[in-house]
C-alpha cells in the first residue's frame, strides 16, 4: 500500500460476521465502509464504529450498482439462514447474483481484490462426506431453499467467469455453520433457536429425530481464515490452485468436528443447567442435509489455518452473549 491507509468495502457489513470482520479491519488502522440494506442485518451491530472517521456506513441495496475506490472488497451480503432467505425468495437470488455482478463490475473498473463468502449450502445435502471443494453437490433446484443453494452457486459461477474473462482477482470460501457473539437471536440457526429457547425456558425444537449432523465453526475462527486468504499475494493463490487442477480459488472454512443435533441440544441444556426446557420433535423440513462436513485440508495447507476454538468452548461464550443480550430487552 506504500504508506497509504487500505481502504475496504464490506457489503451486508452490519450482520452478524460483517460487524465483526469491519471491527477487526478498524483496529488494524484501515478505512471501512459498510453497505448494507438491513433486510438481515441490524444498526445495533455497529454503534459503536459511527463515531469513529475511518469508518463510513452507507444504506444501500447492493443488487442496484455502487461505486467507491477500494483497495479490498468482501461481499458477504445475503440472508444466510432459512427463517429469512425463505421469507423473499426473489429478493434472495437477486442480491446472490445481482449483487455479486455489481461487486464484480466495480472490482473490474477500480482493480480491487474480491473476497466473496459462498457457503456449505451448495453441496446440497450431500452424497460424499466430507465435503472437499472438488464435490459437484446435490442440490433440488426447484425446493424451497433453492433461491439460497442456487442463487450462492450462480455467484460462484460469475466470480469464475469473472476470474477467466477480465482477470480479476477473486478469492471464494465456502462457510460452514459458523456462530458466536451478535448472532441474532430469531436468524433461525439452530444454535441461536436451542440458546434462545433454553434461556426462555422454551421447549428446544429438533426436526426429524436429531440424528442429522453439522460442523460448528466459531466465528473468530472464521475471521482469522477470511484474513489470511485475502492478504496472500495472487501468484501465490494461482499456483496453488493450479497445482490441484483447480481451475477457480474456492476453499472450505469450517470446523471438521461433526455433531449430531440432538447432541447439540443436550450440550445447550447442560450448559444452562437452571432451565426446565425439553426437548420436542417435528418433521424434517424438506431438502434439509442429513449430514455436513468440511474436508479444510487445503485451507490447511495454503493458509496455514485450522479451527482453535472447540464447540465446548464457543458455546458457552455465546450463550453469556444472549444471556446479556435477553437480559437488555
Amino acid at each position: 500500500m506504500n504508506g497509504l491507509t487500505k481502504k475496504v468495502l464490506i457489503t451486508g457489513g452490519a450482520g452478524f460476521i460483517g460487524s465483526q470482520l469491519a471491527r477487526r479491519i478498524l483496529n488494524e488502522g484501515s478505512e471501512v465502509t459498510v453497505i448494507d440494506n438491513l433486510f438481515t442485518g441490524s444498526k445495533s451491530n455497529i454503534y459503536d464504529l459511527l463515531d469513529n472517521p475511518r469508518f463510513t456506513f452507507l444504506m444501500h441495496d447492493i443488487t442496484q450498482p455502487f461505486w467507491g475506490q477500494f483497495d479490498e472488497i468482501y461481499n458477504l451480503a445475503c440472508p444466510a439462514s432459512p427463517i429469512h432467505y425463505q421469507r423473499n425468495p426473489v429478493e434472495t437470488i437477486k442480491v446472490s447474483f445481482l449483487g455479486m455482478m455489481n461487486t464484480l463490475e466495480l472490482a473490474l473498473k477500480t482493480k480491487a481484490r474480491v473476497f466473496h463468502t459462498s457457503t456449505s449450502e451448495v453441496y446440497g445435502d450431500p452424497h460424499v462426506h466430507p465435503q472437499p471443494e472438488t464435490y459437484w453437490g446435490n442440490v433440488n433446484t426447484l425446493g424451497p431453499r433453492s433461491c439460497y443453494d442456487e442463487g450462492k452457486r450462480a455467484a460462484e459461477s460469475l466470480c469464475a467467469d469473472y476470474i477467466r474473462e477480465y482477470g480479476v482477482d477473486v478469492r471464494m470460501i465456502r462457510i460452514f455453520n459458523t456462530y458466536g457473539p451478535f448472532m441474532h437471536p430469531r436468524d433461525g440457526r439452530v444454535i441461536s433457536n436451542f440458546i434462545v429457547q433454553t434461556l426462555q425456558g422454551e421447549n428446544l425444537t429438533l426436526y426429524g429425530d436429531g440424528s442429522q449432523s453439522r460442523s460448528f465453526q466459531y466465528v473468530d475462527d472464521l475471521l482469522d481464515a477470511m484474513q489470511k486468504y485475502m492478504e496472500l499475494p495472487l501468484k501465490k493463490v494461482q499456483q496453488f490452485f493450479q497445482d490441484r487442477n483447480m481451475p477457480v480459488p474456492v476453499l472450505n472454512v469450517g470446523n471438521p468436528g461433526e455433531f449430531s443435533i440432538k447432541e447439540l441440544a443436550e450440550m445447550t441444556l447442560s450448559l444452562i443447567p437452571e432451565s426446565k426446557s425439553e426437548l420436542t420433535f417435528k418433521p424434517l423440513p424438506e431438502d434439509d442435509p442429513k449430514r455436513r462436513r468440511p474436508d479444510i485440508t487445503w485451507a490447511k495447507e495454503l493458509l496455514g489455518w485450522e479451527p482453535r476454538i472447540a464447540l465446548k468452548e464457543g458455546l458457552p461464550k455465546t450463550i453469556e452473549y444472549f444471556r446479556s443480550f435477553i437480559k437488555q430487552k
